[in-house]
């Protein structure tokens, strides 16, 4: 399988639950696929055709923090502009709110587009991951040859959360996987299963119809225990996972 492999790394980033407006802003702890998708069409200067666009990931950083930031709420005015008689129309109001930064993170994504390796190497718009203030560069840009391997290990990645009863570690979380900009950014949620301790698929438990590999391995990967390691490819749309549409 012939991949473009892109790994990008940056000073911070933060990934925000979408439904915490006020007062905290706490981070996923890796970027949602609708944050990958939007890392896309950014190197590549447009929206592309999310159908049959597929993608792996490992994701890690150093530590995370909580810092201060604000913004400014603004709301109707209230009496006249300093030294006139008009009306104040809006008036801003200062809303302090801690977020959750990550900091040193590193990205190494993997997309079944291995033409598009131009883009990478001369993306359209600043190359952010995140926040707009998140600036990131791409430390490497290449194609590679993707193998296939009875056994493998995966780490600081998300997997289908079907496969949390196989692997019995990680968390399940709710992320966003596509924002629908046909459709006045209507987004779609699915359940995942987020893995950032190493997990071997040997130990993975099988059971029914449920196989334990082939997997997907990167032969440029380090060996650990004569494996390498493990990726598994995500889409945007379709029915692979459990889709979720949410106001």
């Amino acid at each position: 399988m012939r991949v473009l492999k892109i790994v990008a790394e940056g000073l911070t980033t933060s990934f925000r639950y979408p439904h915490f407006m006020q007062q905290i802003h706490p981070s996923f702890q890796m970027p949602p696929p609708a944050t990958i998708y939007g890392h896309i069409c950014s190197a590549l200067g447009k929206w592309v055709d999310p159908t049959d666009l597929q993608f792996a990931y490992r994701f890690e950083y150093q530590t995370s923090a909580k810092d201060v930031e604000h913004s400014i709420v603004l709301q109707p005015g209230k009496g006249k502009l300093p030294g006139t008689k008009l009306p104040k129309v809006l008036e801003g109001r200062v809303n302090p709110f801690e977020r959750e930064l990550l900091f040193q993170p590193r990205l190494t994504l993997y997309l079944n587009r291995p033409e598009w390796e131009p883009y990478f190497r001369s993306p359209r718009y600043a190359v952010i991951l995140g926040r707009s203030q998140d600036l990131f560069t791409y430390s490497q840009v290449n194609i590679i040859e993707l193998e296939q391997a009875e056994q493998a290990y995966f780490e600081h990645t998300i997997l289908p959360h079907e496969m949390a009863v196989q692997v019995m570690q990680g968390v399940s979380v709710l992320f966003p996987r596509y924002l629908d900009y046909s459709q006045k950014r209507a987004p779609a949620f699915s359940r995942y299963l987020v893995i950032k301790e190493r997990v071997f698929s040997n130990d993975f438990i099988t059971y029914g119809e449920r196989y334990n590999g082939p997997y997907w391995v990167d032969p440029t990967s380090p060996k650990v225990k004569g494996v390498h390691l493990g990726l598994y490819f995500h889409s945007f749309t379709g029915g692979d996972g459990e889709t979720l549409y949410l106001a």
